[in-house]
């Protein structure tokens, strides 16, 4: 009966949570048994800084103001030395807690304080999506991690110059690769390459993350996102950050396509659509195919939005996808009372030789 008392008690300790309280910010959250303070932090929606997630870099510094912490197998990381974990200095994504903790560590408001890397990736897997759409998952460096905001871009940096410019359509918290969905394009260098072309274990280099287009978790409004073809990616991130942190305020989201072949994550989102009760998922088709005996939405994407919900000015907007699109929704959401700062674009296009934000698909 001992050993069974013993057990129990020991079952209780691996499942023990500690708390974490962020100074000055008072943000408090939970620590499992296991995790780091970094890893509990993200999978609850705080923002740390990182670079490395492996102690190599130094960018999680912190300082423990009450507490203490413990590393794997008792060994401090590379990028702190003994006197400084002395004084209280701690590296977040290795350290766990022993006690609940009071620290005091930088948190990231906006994307403008992460720090945009270029860096070498390989490319770990190939998948067509669907016919005109290849999904791209590039790996990192193994000393390396992107932090990232839900909705940002990286740009591909071409060999004679020129880049590329892709959505993440992964979350932050599922970083150990970055998901880009790449659609064909006509006369596009770059997507003929990767459709033709590209092999997996293909190095490529990189620069980001980059872009404004993000998920505002502070806002108490309900959500509607938009997504024309490919622009589904950033939204898809920005989904699966929703889901991940627990958002529950609802979420509408249109995707709208030509036919029902272009649709390459129905059947992901729709079972997100039945898993969470606050996400509603409506399909719109702008040209069905006979064969497609479509029984759902058709038209313009917008047309569909604004007929389900023909006065949106207490929602927050989400538009990803071609720039006439955007611009369209743009302007029928302002005259319908929507406040530019409740909306948020991103518009991209074919560009053959700019740095600007060009097509899922690129060029």
């Amino acid at each position: 009966m001992g050993d069974n008392r013993r057990l129990c008690l020991s079952c209780v300790l691996d499942y023990m949570a500690y708390q974490v309280k962020i100074e000055p910010s008072g943000h408090t959250f939970s620590v499992e048994a296991g995790e780091s303070v970094l890893e509990a932090a993200l999978r609850q929606g705080i923002e740390l800084p990182y670079g490395c997630r492996g102690g190599s870099c130094g960018s999680c510094r912190g300082r423990v103001i009450r507490g203490s912490v413990d590393y794997p197998d008792d060994v401090l990381p590379p990028a702190l030395e003994p006197d400084e974990a002395a004084a209280g200095q701690a590296l977040f994504c290795q350290a766990m807690p022993r006690e609940d903790l009071s620290i005091e560590i930088r948190e990231l408001d906006t994307p403008a304080q992460i720090e945009v890397k270029n860096m070498p990736v390989r490319v770990a897997e190939m998948q067509r999506l669907c016919h005109d759409v290849y999904l791209l998952r590039l790996k990192l460096p193994t000393t390396e991690r992107l932090q990232f905001f839900a909705g940002q871009y990286i740009e591909i940096l071409l060999k004679d110059g020129r880049r590329r410019a892709f959505s993440i359509a992964n979350a932050p918290h599922d970083d150990e690769y970055i998901d880009l969905h790449i659609r064909l394009i006509e006369g596009g260098e770059f997507t003929q390459y990767v459709f033709n072309e590209m092999q997996p274990k293909t190095i490529l280099r990189i620069e980001g993350p980059l872009g404004q287009f993000y998920l505002r978790e502070e806002s108490p409004r309900p959500i509607l996102m938009m997504a024309g073809g490919t622009g589904y990616a950033p939204l898809k991130g920005m989904l699966e950050h929703a889901f991940h942190v627990g958002i529950t305020r609802p979420i509408h989201l249109f995707w709208g396509v030509r036919s029902r072949r272009d649709l390459y994550a129905h059947d992901q989102i729709s079972h997100w659509a039945r898993e969470h009760a606050n996400f509603h998922y409506t399909p719109v088709l702008s040209e069905p195919l006979a064969e497609d005996d479509w029984d759902g939405e058709t038209g313009l994407v917008l047309g569909a939005l604004l007929e389900h919900y023909p006065e949106p000015a207490g929602y927050d907007i989400y538009m990803s996808g071609p720039p006439a699109m955007v611009e369209a929704g743009r302007q029928s959401f302002l005259g319908r009372g929507v406040p530019m700062e409740q909306m948020f674009a991103d518009a991209f296009e074919f560009a053959a030789d700019t740095r600007d934000k060009a097509a899922q698909g690129g060029g």
